[in-house]
């Protein structure tokens, strides 16, 4: 078989990432040959797959859910916004230049406003660039998804936003335009912790065409709490004015910790990532406070701290936050530049040098570790020119046109470590004691790994190493393992659907697409 399936939301953040994921991890665990897609993201947290290509993080976790090795056919399109108004288009894991939203979503072919790349960008088609859109990325989109389809059996689709984006519906290519064009099956997810979920669903369904109807063949309601027979009422309603039926109600379930595309919620001041309930080994915990950088990207670095038991890890946004944090970390940022004078306008540059001159420990990943250093040339990403970094660290960066994308491995602190890079800026290390591909002076470190806290061994002496100059009584757990509690938390999404979803509906509607003669809904009340 070829089996396909579109998993759609009524909003963004509905939970469509971490349900695509649980059905790949429900149809791997039956034996089925699974793979995951999205044809077009957008995300900071990317992920760099094997042969080098930039993908959303978000497939690279549902390709581990699946048990399959990730690659830049399950994300063709990555658009990586570098503000309101533009983004870095990565296509098949190449950037191939920077565009506004109206450039890509809206302006006809060739009447995209400004340049269609940044200053010393590297040159891409451009014609692709300032028409955009459907007519140049649609086959492109559906290629990587029939070669997927002809390698497995079953290829699970997630959709971007809302189906029902309708000033955008004629350059559609990763919700009803993508389900037209290869015929799959729509399942629409909602969020019923924040409400609204039946009009959500009936307005879903009512503001598309005749023809993307046909394709919907029912509902998903995520994140439910309490005695889900109070819903049969509204469940039955729902099937009578729209037809189709409800496949599950998915309980709310706290602590997943699954990869996320966007820090929109981790980047709000007092939002505190969750860790384990269990003791700390030694007599004192470690805290960790992440700088909260516009553009943050990567956040995920620091899943693995927060899952080692007594480490407790804040993302933060103001000085005095640091105060009685025993480690600072600056995040990796798509706006190296304006995160550097962010954090001096918040007094948090200052903060910094203070802790650094104290001997207090501090780490810089990718952007972060190239504000540390003397000296920033950027002619690429904010085309700013030469700017003073913060002199932490004996470091000087010049922003290059082509992007590093790696997959790097090696030792450091006793223990082996593997990461990834992605990044435009080029350090000059021109000094300090070796760490990574960066550099260390007393106890401020620097690198543009990412990724490498989730190597155990190193995690732990980095910790240690950390303690040890902060002066806590602080143990790592010596059991834990990042990789095998990401496989509890994936097994956990795959237990969601087989125990809450309706799996031989499912199955059903995986292997044969939507019922046909399903009712239209007209718009408004019916």
């Amino acid at each position: 078989m070829s089996g396909g399936l579109l998993v759609a939301g009524t909003a963004s953040d509905a939970g469509k990432s971490v349900v695509v994921a649980g059905i790949c991890r429900w149809l791997v665990r039956r034996g089925v040959k699974v793979a995951p897609f999205k044809a077009q993201n957008m995300s900071l947290n990317s992920f760099v797959t094997r042969e080098g290509a930039e993908i959303g993080r978000a497939q690279a976790m549902q390709a581990q859910a699946a048990r399959v090795e990730p690659t830049a056919l399950m994300n063709p399109v990555l658009l990586k916004p570098g503000g309101d108004q533009r983004s870095q288009v990565v296509l098949m894991g190449r950037p191939v230049g920077e565009l506004s939203a109206r450039g890509f979503f809206g302006s006809p072919a060739g009447t995209e406003t400004g340049p269609a790349a940044s200053e010393g960008a590297p040159a891409g088609p451009g014609p692709m660039l300032r028409g955009g859109r459907r007519e140049l990325l649609l086959p492109t989109v559906l290629d990587c998804l029939q070669q997927l389809r002809d390698d497995h059996d079953v290829v699970v689709c997630e959709g971007a936003g809302s189906p029902t984006e309708i000033n955008l519906r004629r350059a559609d290519i990763v919700n009803m335009g993508l389900a037209r064009a290869a015929r799959l099956p729509v399942l629409v997810l909602g969020d019923i912790d924040r409400g609204g979920v039946f009009a959500s669903f009936f307005g879903t369904l009512a503001l598309l065409s005749k023809a993307d109807q046909e394709l919907v063949a029912g509902f998903l309601i995520n994140k439910f709490r309490g005695d889900v027979t109070l819903l049969d009422p509204g469940l039955r309603t729902l099937r009578d004015l729209t037809g189709r039926p409800t496949y599950g109600v998915l309980p709310f379930r706290h602590g997943l910790g699954i990869d996320e595309e966007d820090g929109l919620r981790v980047s709000l001041r007092g939002a505190v990532r969750e860790s384990p309930v269990d003791s700390p080994v030694g007599a004192d915990v470690l805290r960790v406070a992440v700088c909260a950088v516009p553009l943050m990207s990567n956040f995920t670095d620091v899943d693995a701290l927060a899952a080692e038991p007594g480490v407790v890890v804040r993302f933060v946004d103001r000085a005095a936050e640091l105060a009685d944090a025993d480690l600072v970390i600056v995040p990796g940022t798509r706006g190296t530049v304006g995160a550097l004078h962010w954090l001096r306008e918040r007094g948090l540059a200052a903060e910094l040098a203070r802790r650094a001159a104290e001997g207090r420990p501090v780490l810089g990943i990718c952007g972060g570790f190239q504000v540390l250093g003397e000296q920033i040339e950027d002619r690429v990403e904010s085309r700013a020119g030469t700017v003073e970094g913060l002199g932490l660290l004996p470091v000087r960066v010049r922003f290059a046109p082509e992007k590093t994308l790696a997959r790097p491995s090696g030792q450091a602190l006793g223990a082996p470590v593997d990461g990834y890079e992605i990044h435009h800026g080029v350090a000059d290390v021109q000094g300090g004691e070796p760490f990574l591909d960066g550099c260390r002076v007393g106890a401020v470190w620097g690198t543009h790994w990412h990724g490498s806290l989730e190597s155990d061994g190193f995690r732990r002496a980095f910790l240690r190493a950390v303690a040890a100059a902060a002066g806590r009584r602080f143990v790592p757990a010596p059991d834990t393992s990042f990789a095998a509690l990401r496989e509890e938390q994936l097994d956990l999404l795959g237990d969601l659907i087989e125990e809450h979803a309706d799996t031989d509906a499912l199955w059903r509607l995986i292997e044969s697409g939507p019922p046909p003669g399903l009712p239209f809904v007209p718009p408004g009340v019916p």
